[in-house]
């Protein structure tokens, strides 16, 4: 049984694979741009037109560079039998409803989603063998 642990966040997503009594790493950077939208100005008069920057454009990109990362992870588990997801904010959430709409098969696999801040490897390693059940059957320090 294959067995995968993801913790993602929009920078980068690290993955545990747990297999027939080994486990093994992965990285999978996003490749996101992060946006930090300037401009806009004011005009000489006190009450008169603004520019305003636009936002939608920013936000259209990522939503495009998310579906790409989304993409590449689906691609690295996509032969898991089980999965389980970790993560800051609404990043996993984000995952999960692409999986759900693009990958509906992987989707069904994920046993496990919960919002998590960053952890050092050794404890998003534990991590996921608690929420597989498996803390005995793995030695830590592979």
């Amino acid at each position: 049984m294959k067995q995968i642990g993801i913790w993602l966040d929009k920078q980068e997503a690290n993955g545990v694979i747990l297999e027939n009594g080994k486990e093994s790493l992965f990285t999978i950077p996003s490749e996101l741009d992060f946006f930090n939208p300037r401009g806009g100005s004011r005009s000489k008069t006190k009450w008169g037109p603004q520019d305003v920057v636009q936002d939608s454009k920013y936000l259209e990109k990522e939503k495009h560079q998310l579906r790409n990362y989304f993409e590449k992870i689906a691609e690295k588990i996509s032969d898991a039998d089980e999965i389980a997801i970790f993560g800051p904010a609404e990043t996993p959430e984000k995952l999960v409803g692409a999986l759900q709409t693009k990958h509906p098969g992987l989707a069904n696999k994920i046993k496990m989603t919960k919002t998590t801040d960053s952890m050092s490897q050794n404890q998003f390693k534990a991590l996921v063998k608690q929420s597989f059940g498996l803390d005995d059957r793995y030695p830590t320090g592979k």
